[in-house]
């Protein structure tokens, strides 16, 4: 039993399936990646883990827990962190209220000081503590984003697209990230349109094709798969 399990999910948008018969898990210390085209059912995936949407069939237990009745802030409560697509920072907090956001799981039980202190090691956060997020650039939004999701101190961290609309010099320093976040104990599920990338910091992939999972294997074979090659990596494998 994984740390997070999936198992036979539907996921409905009135009456219509998103995602269909979806299974997958991670194991603690993991990252692994859910690879997919846009449409494919990926964010609304993370979605349903965060509680934001609810499956209408299936079951998925979090270290045991049982987890498709629950509301959001009480998966965040049991150690569930999750970074959306498009980052959704406070734009007219700045970069430390919106970090403040992040650690009301913990609030009433320590002193947040030690962990901010972790999240000052991001890059640049803690020189621009008192600048607005809406003022930051779009690197530096997505590690406040992830900064704020790490402030909840969470044993499994949902990440949405964060290599979205960067540059490739950023883009390499948010892959770097996520390895040590990793690195320092936390689970990952990754969610990445940037195929390459993912694989070669994962443990573990599946790709979701129109809502059904159609592939998952260690990443290194995902890497060498001549469909993930054509469809994901943009190789011409006749060539």
């Amino acid at each position: 039993m994984g740390l997070l399990d999936v198992s036979d999910v539907e996921i409905r948008y009135g009456q219509v399936p998103a995602v269909r018969d979806l299974s997958l898990s991670v194991d603690a210390g993991e990252i692994v990646t859910l690879l997919g085209a846009n449409g494919a059912g990926k964010t609304t995936t993370l979605r349903m883990l965060s509680g934001l949407h609810r499956p209408s069939r299936g079951s998925v237990t979090f270290d045991g827990t049982d987890l498709t009745q629950l509301v959001a802030h009480r998966i965040v409560q049991l150690g569930i962190g999750h970074v959306p697509e498009g980052r959704r920072i406070f734009p007219v907090m700045t970069v430390a209220e919106n970090l403040e956001m992040g650690a009301f799981r913990h609030r009433r039980r320590h002193d947040a000081s030690e962990t901010l202190a972790e999240i000052f090691e991001l890059p640049v956060l803690e020189e621009r503590s008192s600048q607005l997020g809406g003022d930051l650039s779009g690197g530096e939004q997505q590690m406040l984003a992830i900064g704020r999701a790490l402030m909840g101190q969470p044993r499994l961290l949902l990440l949405d697209e964060p290599s979205m609309g960067l540059a490739p010099l950023v883009v390499e320093t948010i892959f770097s990230i996520i390895t040590k976040i990793r690195d320092r104990g936390t689970t990952i599920l990754l969610v990445e349109q940037n195929a390459a990338k993912a694989l070669s910091i994962a443990d573990r992939g599946y790709v979701l094709e129109t809502g059904r999972i159609v592939l998952a294997d260690n990443a290194q074979t995902l890497l060498r798969n001549d469909r993930v090659r054509m469809a994901y990596l943009g190789e011409d494998i006749a060539s």
